[in-house]
């Protein structure tokens, strides 16, 4: 369970980094700040997850594996950014996927310390949102998460289920694969259907 956690962190990491890489770009940002905003996009939620359940130092501190994959994803993204650029929308493709995988492995790491049910679906979403929340604020953005759009609530359908399957015994590689998947149809229709949260406001407030 440990190392399909480890390889789907990877891939969350290469995922998260292309779209900060994507999200700076577009900001104009020089070199430094989108490896910045491609790193705190990437270690993020990985780093307030690690932080809540009082893991010290923080993984991407004790691998620099991850170091060596986000500066390497940086420089890929930004010579192929014209590229990504007209790839119709790139930013929600990597986000989505980002976010599917680190729900994923942070319900997985919050099982493996007996963390109650609930709680690991809390650190799940967490590990997905929270990278995102801290690029878009950098980078002077509302997060996608405080807006009306389906985000953090299909990260909480994906990570509901990954728990309900592992408590019957569902194989770690199967339930990741169906449980990230989740999550990236429910984001994905609700992208395209246009689904959104009830707002509380009134058309006047609106």
């Amino acid at each position: 369970m440990e190392n399909i956690a480890s390889i789907i962190d990877i891939l969350g990491t290469i995922a998260f980094a292309i779209s900060g890489v994507i999200t700076a770009t577009k900001k104009r940002m020089d070199l430094f700040g989108i490896l910045i905003i491609a790193t705190v996009t990437s270690v993020g939620g990985g780093t307030l997850r690690d932080l809540l359940i009082g893991k010290s130092p923080v993984s991407w501190l004790l691998d620099s594996t991850f170091v060596y994959i986000i500066v390497a994803t940086t420089i890929v993204g930004i010579i192929f950014r014209k590229q990504l650029r007209y790839v119709r929308r790139s930013l929600f493709l990597f986000d989505t996927i980002g976010i599917a995988l680190y729900t994923v492995t942070g319900v997985e790491i919050a099982l493996l310390i007996n963390l109650d049910p609930v709680i690991c679906v809390a650190l799940g979403t967490i590990t997905a949102c929270f990278g995102g929340v801290i690029r878009d604020i950098l980078c002077n953005e509302i997060p996608v998460i405080f807006r009306k759009e389906i985000y953090a609530s299909a990260c909480i359908a994906g990570g509901t289920l990954y728990v309900i399957m592992h408590h019957y015994g569902i194989a770690a590689g199967v339930n990741a694969v169906v449980s990230g998947l989740v999550v990236v149809i429910i984001r994905t229709l609700a992208v395209v259907y246009e689904v959104q949260l009830p707002s509380i406001y009134s058309k006047a407030e609106r």
